[in-house]
């Protein structure tokens, strides 16, 4: 096993990730390809999903700001064109799901979701970072259309979809809120704004506190207009991947995650002090009730009764936690925080990670079996299995400036 916790290690798998997807993932024609099989092989060339388009712009800004190369800021551009032409509808939303024949789109779904804008928030601040100064007006026109269509003042919170005209629908969740909230604080890095961070703070306060204290203390994903808490949404489809049932011991650590990156933002007069209980809370529960003691890796899911309820082993699952574990350990100083890391990072090296093609596979059988050869289709992108490398390569430089 390699040294995990080595910075050259993570810097030398984000690359082995990117060798996946450069020079097979850009299309000439506009924005990227969103369908790859193991060995790369592009199966699907036509249709976009707006996740897999905009976290194919946040891979190549953050791979440009480490690493360099002209070629990947010109695919910054390229992908946020693509958002901007392919994507944009007339009644100023971004659609879901485009079919583009290679000069123009035609809309597959044309829903507005929240999670979606939440993503497109998140490329703009990264665009942004990476020196692309036209980003700055798409960050802010993204945040003026969550503020005027999704924003629900009252509850602190952003209702979830609506129609192409905007009309918004019942169901409320805590997924599009919780990568709100990790797109607030790339916000607030990238232009220094306040009003980014405080949103940030509102948003985990309003579901790791308020809705948190409705469902047994931890994160409930479905939720009703009022935001009760609506314990049945979904629970017999195991295949919807934005709206799973059950408590999610991934979601459970990247609330974790965030919750340290914004103690770590905030100045100390104004830390809540519930974020660090909160994050190890989220973080060890997850690893109690989800941890595979027999074949390893978290599972994706458990019930309100503690038992688990999917057991798929899910790559964003283990690279979320493994940063919420490093997190942890830099934060608190309990050495089983990084016990847990090392033990996560064993088994993706073990079962997740593909060492002759790079990337990561997708998801596996609760006994850690590849259930088919698509590595990555829509929505993947190894945004978070890269993304967790660079969170824990922030997370150890600031650890190390602080000794300094």
């Amino acid at each position: 096993m390699p040294d995990f916790r080595s910075p050259a290690f993570l810097l030398d798998h984000i690359q082995h990730t990117l060798s996946f997807y450069e020079g097979r993932c850009l299309d000439a024609s506009g924005g990227f390809f969103h369908f790859f099989k193991d060995d790369g092989t592009v199966y699907d060339r036509r249709t976009r999903h707006l996740v897999s388009s905009t976290r194919f712009v946040f891979n190549h800004a953050m791979a440009f700001r480490r690493f360099g190369g002209s070629a990947r800021q010109d695919a910054v551009r390229h992908g946020l064109a693509f958002l901007h032409t392919a994507h944009a509808q007339p009644q100023g939303g971004l659609a879901w799901q485009i079919d583009w024949d290679g000069k123009q789109a035609k809309v597959q779904d044309g829903t507005n979701h929240c999670y979606g804008l939440a993503f497109v928030l998140l490329a703009h601040a990264h665009v942004l970072m990476a020196g692309v100064s036209e980003a700055a007006a798409g960050l802010e026109a993204t945040w003026q259309l969550l503020e005027q269509r999704f924003w629900e003042p009252a509850h602190g919170l952003y209702a979830d979809e609506a129609t192409p005209d905007w009309r918004v629908g019942a169901y409320r969740g805590q997924n599009a809120n919780m990568h709100a909230c990790e797109a607030m604080i790339a916000a607030f890095d990238a232009t220094g704004e306040r009003r980014y961070l405080q949103r940030a703070l509102t948003l985990a306060e309003s579901i790791t506190q308020r809705q948190a204290a409705l469902a047994g203390g931890l994160v409930w994903e479905h939720y009703r207009a009022d935001w009760s808490p609506d314990w049945d949404h979904n629970r017999g489809d195991k295949t919807n991947i934005f709206r799973p049932w059950g408590y999610q011991t991934g979601h459970l650590t990247e609330w974790a995650k965030l919750l340290l990156q914004l103690e770590a933002h905030l100045p100390e007069p104004e830390r809540p002090t519930w974020l660090v209980p909160t994050a190890r809370h989220f973080f060890d529960t997850a690893m109690t009730r989800g941890w595979d003691h027999a074949h390893g890796g978290l599972a994706y899911g458990f019930g309100p009764d503690g038992n688990i309820c999917d057991g798929h082993k899910y790559f964003w699952v283990q690279a979320e936690s493994f940063a919420a574990a490093a997190l942890l350990a830099l934060r608190t100083g309990d050495a089983k925080y990084w016990d847990a890391y090392d033990n996560l990072w064993a088994f993706a090296w073990r079962h997740m990670v593909d060492h002759a093609h790079g990337a990561w596979y997708r998801v596996l059988t609760p006994d850690n079996r590849k259930i088919s050869d698509e590595k990555s289709p829509a929505g993947k992108t190894d945004y978070h299995t890269m993304g967790a490398c660079y969170d824990v390569l922030r997370g150890l430089q600031a650890a190390e400036a602080g000794r300094a």
